[in-house]
């Protein structure tokens, strides 16, 4: 089985339905992933068909989650969650955040590759970030504890928005040690088809201020 087949047959246990084209688009973005990786040392995952379960299978699990068309991804590294989530999702709007040079500048090189219209890869770090219009999902994938993400990205998410956290095990420590000012909508278990690993989803929302 191609990689091709591997991401369409991995999203039908997904259960996220792709638009003609996604699948190969998707395994494109890994193609220039794995080649960029050899120089740039961009992820520890070496092996294509590991990149299928561990970069897109995972990235696309949290899909059923996001709200609004504004998406930010903090500290996007080699763009994951955001471009598969991009890729599979043409009509909402991404914003990549990261301060490294070379992995903006592989963003930059997918999204002209495969013409993501709707990504924007900005390279700041998340305290100079403004953007003009804030975010509908903040997400995040092992970018920092839940008190970092939501004390440095917190303000970025628009008061009816929602912040998303992609983290390992339950992380029972880092809600713990979770500030005031945010409520814990729930922590989701992920199912990502053939990975032999614990993936969980944090959703968190600004509190109210009545």
């Amino acid at each position: 089985m191609n990689i091709e087949q591997s991401i369409i047959e991995g999203c039908e246990r997904l259960e996220v339905r792709l638009r003609a084209g996604t699948g190969a688009r998707l395994a494109v973005f890994l193609s220039l992933l794995e080649r960029w990786n050899r120089a740039y040392n961009l992820t520890a995952v070496r092996d294509p068909k590991a990149m299928v379960v561990r970069h897109v299978l995972d990235s696309l699990s949290i899909l059923p989650w996001l709200e609004g068309i504004r998406v930010l991804d903090v500290g996007s590294g080699a763009g994951l969650p955001g471009i598969p989530l991009a890729i599979v999702q043409p009509d909402f709007e991404f914003v990549l955040l990261d301060s490294n040079g070379k992995r903006t500048r592989f963003m930059n090189q997918v999204v002209a590759e495969l013409k993501l219209a709707n990504v924007s890869v900005v390279r700041s770090r998340i305290e100079d970030y403004r953007p003009a219009i804030l975010m509908n999902s903040v997400v995040s994938r092992a970018f920092a504890t839940l008190a970092e993400m939501v004390a440095e990205a917190g303000r970025l998410c628009a008061p009816e928005g929602r912040l998303l956290a992609m983290k390992g095990v339950f992380p029972d420590d880092e809600l713990a040690r979770l500030p005031s000012g945010y409520n814990v909508v729930g922590v989701y278990p992920l199912q990502v088809p053939d990975l032999d690993a614990e993936r969980h989803l944090v959703h968190l929302t600004p509190a109210r201020r009545d």
